[in-house]
């Protein structure tokens, strides 16, 4: 319900206005409920990249690889004919590194400190030796952490089992994208 306002006489106004004296009008500061929202969490997109990220890290989801087996892989912006000649061993390797008899876990973080510094550096032709994993109970571990990190990463264009001249089926050669790219 409604209350009907009554109107001020302006006796009653003159002497509310001498009662109070003068009057400084103060300026509001912003409330809290004045601030623009902030951008809303995306805590489902979180939780997926967190999941793909577990993902990316098990071998357990990835398919066995053979201590033989030739791995090849190229980026869909990348000609066929390229990994035809990464295959043939046609690109100049401009520096390598050698895990085999590494453990995994060490193994990982210096591929990956070894495939920035040759991509920031402009070695875009590298060798990973990796070994046949002849030594392992099950499949090559090494081969196959190889493989799962070089198809993860966005800076390698392509990879493939290096010419038995260069390693085999024991060493990868990598082609890299140019820094900036």
């Amino acid at each position: 319900m409604k209350r009907k306002s009554t109107p001020i006489a302006p006796e009653d106004a003159a002497l509310f206005r001498d009662a109070i004296g003068e009057v400084t009008r103060i300026e509001r500061e912003p409330a809290a409920t004045d601030r623009p929202a902030p951008p809303p969490e995306p805590r489902r997109l979180r939780l997926d990249e967190a999941e793909a990220l577990k993902e990316s890290r098990d071998l357990s989801t990835l398919p066995a690889i053979e201590a033989n087996e030739v791995l090849a892989f190229r980026r869909d912006e990348v000609p066929e004919k390229t990994l035809r000649q990464l295959k043939r061993g046609q690109f100049s390797v401009l520096d390598e590194i050698d895990l085999h008899r590494l453990r995994a876990s060490d193994a990982e973080p210096m591929l990956k400190q070894f495939l920035n510094q040759a991509r920031h550096s402009s070695r875009l032709c590298v060798r990973v030796v990796h070994g046949k994993g002849l030594r392992s109970e099950a499949e090559p571990v090494l081969k196959a952490l190889v493989d799962r990190i070089l198809r993860h990463r966005g800076d390698v264009l392509a990879f493939a089992s290096a010419p038995v001249s260069q390693g085999g089926t024991g060493a990868v050669l990598v082609l890299l994208a140019r820094p900036g790219v």
